[in-house]
């Protein structure tokens, strides 16, 4: 993209208590700069966390090299810092570069979600369907504890996108993660994305961590957009 910060407002319900951020807390990271430079060149993206007051309570950078990105595009590998108020990183969410080809369903897109860094606590594991985004949610003894489905067309025109959390065995849901429509003026004319995440009160807190992770992996798959401005439609490229 041309603009190298980008805020993802991430609106959290049933977030984080002061003890859970404790407990995904780890060791001191220096603060990210946030500063806007006009490019012709695949920059780095930054994001905002917020709650539902809008407070800003987490910010992410995707750690990744000038060629990756501009060679490998919304498909590449990246490494994502989220770090605290303080500058704490707190959770660390490593992709690996995979296919994204129906041809290929045994090496689809994955996740891994580390809290705090280098202790993995969940996966988000693409699923192959011909039509539909799938994903799941996986503890970090890669059981399934939530399925995500998507829509089979991924057009944002005056309405959100919503991507449903469910259980396992698909037959209710618990939750959402929404890429929100913010008028026509931001959408057309800048790179920056909205997106609202809702889980369960009780929802484990690393099952949140890995939450805030499938947000990420959704927002690079669906709405970063190419070279060419492209941006994808449906599951398949």
């Amino acid at each position: 993209m041309d603009i190298s910060v980008l805020f993802l407002h991430c609106h959290v319900h049933g977030g984080f208590s002061s003890l859970e951020q404790a407990a995904l807390f780890k060791g001191p990271f220096p603060p990210f700069p946030f500063t806007s430079v006009l490019t012709g060149f695949e920059t780095s993206n930054r994001y905002e966390i917020k709650n539902t007051l809008g407070q800003i309570v987490y910010c992410a950078a995707e750690d990744t090299d000038c060629c990756t990105r501009n060679c490998c595009g919304p498909a590449r590998p990246f490494t994502l810092r989220i770090i605290d108020n303080l500058g704490h990183e707190v959770i660390t969410l490593q992709r690996p570069l995979r296919c994204s080809s129906c041809c290929f369903p045994c090496c689809l897109q994955e996740l891994e979600v580390q809290a705090p860094p280098g202790t993995p606590v969940g996966y988000v594991v693409q699923n192959w369907h011909p039509c539909l985004p799938k994903f799941t949610i996986q503890d970090e003894k890669r059981m399934d504890v939530l399925k995500i489905i998507g829509p089979c067309v991924i057009c944002s025109c005056c309405e959100d996108i919503n991507f449903e959390v469910k259980s396992v065995d698909e037959s209710s849901t618990v939750g959402r993660i929404s890429k929100q429509w913010t008028g026509f003026l931001k959408e057309a004319f800048t790179d920056a994305d909205n997106f609202g995440i809702s889980f369960p009160m009780d929802l484990d807190v690393k099952m949140k961590a890995v939450m805030i992770g499938a947000c990420f992996l959704i927002d690079f798959m669906f709405f970063e957009h190419a070279g060419d401005k492209q941006q994808r439609v449906g599951v398949w490229q």
